[in-house]
């Protein structure tokens, strides 16, 4: 019984440090992005593929700091033929903001169930590169009337540079910041995934 109850301690004390990591994190990130609302949900997309063929992009969501594995998707690369990574990153953006409206003109009839993974708009979306794939996402939430609400960055590995749009110098997080590791994290998913 003692060891039990040290064990509970044990692990409520770490679950804590946890959560208050993941708070501080995403508040840094949410400051860094001089965003107004707090980041509760963020979508990261990657595109992969195998030597020019069989292209697939993944999309990864993290709730509150953690990863939501079971509203993780992925999309077969169907317009885009060779290695086009703006191109397959457009495809996959539209492909998700599709769903998403469908799931808006769906949500009043009875007996419809909406995607969960679908149904949300981010709070931040991330997309993995640079200029290049930030500026084909920009071109999506603007189709979609929604870049006022989704704010977006692009994350270029290179020096782990956060691009954001209309602001021609990147963001670089401090070194060894909870937001860094965050973005790390979520990137990360996004290529394992």
């Amino acid at each position: 019984a003692e060891n039990a109850a040290e064990t509970m301690l044990v692990l409520k004390s770490q679950s804590q440090a946890d959560r208050h990591r993941q708070e501080k994190s995403l508040s840094e990130l949410q400051e860094a992005l001089h965003l107004s609302s707090p980041l509760n949900r963020i979508e990261c997309y990657d595109i992969s593929n195998t030597q020019g063929t069989a292209a697939v992009g993944s999309m990864v969501v993290f709730e509150q700091g953690v990863p939501s594995k079971r509203l993780y998707r992925r999309f077969n690369i169907r317009s885009v033929s060779g290695p086009d990574d703006f191109a397959s990153m457009e495809e996959v953006l539209m492909r998700r903001f599709n769903r998403w409206k469908a799931a808006q003109e769906q949500a009043g009839i009875p007996g419809k169930k909406n995607d969960k993974a679908f149904a949300l708009l981010p709070d931040l979306l991330l997309v993995d590169g640079g200029k290049g794939q930030l500026g084909r996402a920009v071109e999506v939430l603007e189709r979609f009337d929604l870049l006022a609400k989704v704010p977006v960055a692009g994350l270029a590995k290179h020096n782990e540079e956060l691009f954001v749009p209309n602001q021609s110098e990147s963001i670089l997080l401090p070194r060894h910041s909870q937001a860094l590791y965050l973005v790390q994290r979520v990137r990360d998913e996004a290529h394992r995934f």
